[in-house]
């Protein structure tokens, strides 16, 4: 068993840099992986890099009513 397997991960900036490189890591233990970030581009070439079945949304987390709005999809 994966150590991950049944939870939940949000990365915010998860389409770049440590952000990609931890949502892969977490895939990669069992976790259901969503990433965040402003750029729909990047979080597209991003999705194709993570293992299993990410999910990314596009928001700014400065932003209020972007931080709703991706709860409500999360």
């Amino acid at each position: 068993m994966k150590k991950l397997n049944g939870k939940i991960a949000l990365l915010t900036g998860g389409n770049s840099g440590i952000g990609l490189e931890t949502a892969k890591l977490f895939a990669e233990e069992g976790a259901t992986v969503i990433i965040t970030g402003r750029r729909q581009a990047e979080l597209d070439q991003a999705l194709k890099t993570i293992p299993g079945t990410a999910k990314a949304i596009q928001g700014d987390v400065s932003n209020l009513a972007d931080i709703e709005r991706m709860y409500q999809e999360i």
